[in-house]
């Protein structure tokens, strides 16, 4: 199926019964409406520091996931490090919490799912997991498993 002219219905009625796919309740904040992607999985909680360290690594087009346990507490990404993402490479960044700096988000071309946001930010403790089995909106990620948004 040619990426450009995908959807997301189209991709799961292709491929019904072999896909998972998220329950609601992401939001898109990015300027990348669409985009897709090697899984690497991260895990923290009001912690941003492996979020942080994790995209100013080469991303060869990998898309973050990260399992910040439904907190609305604090946010785990904002412009910066999602400029730095931008800057090695990374198709997007997925998180089971919050986002900062949304006008800024919007105008960048990083896809961006989050539950929401809010202007407060992260801790940083040096806490945090990568490349682990995480749980998020009803599916089970792996690094190295593929996601369409």
């Amino acid at each position: 199926m040619d990426q450009t002219n995908w959807t997301t219905c189209d991709l799961y009625d292709a491929h019904e019964g072999k896909v998972r796919v998220f329950l609601p309740g992401l939001r898109s904040y990015g300027g990348r409406a669409s985009f897709s992607g090697e899984v690497k999985t991260a895990r923290c909680f009001g912690d941003n520091s492996v979020v942080k360290s994790t995209l100013a690594t080469p991303g060869e087009g990998r898309v973050l996931v990260v399992d910040g346990g439904g907190s609305l507490h604090h946010a785990l990404m904002g412009d910066l490090i999602a400029q730095s993402a931008i800057d090695h490479g990374w198709a997007g960044v997925i998180i089971e919490g919050c986002v900062r700096d949304t006008k800024a988000l919007g105008e960048m071309q990083l896809g961006v799912l989050a539950l929401g946001s809010i202007p407060r930010k992260s801790v940083r403790r040096g806490e945090g997991e990568l490349d682990v089995e995480i749980g998020i909106r009803g599916v089970v990620l792996r690094s190295g498993d593929y996601i369409y948004v």
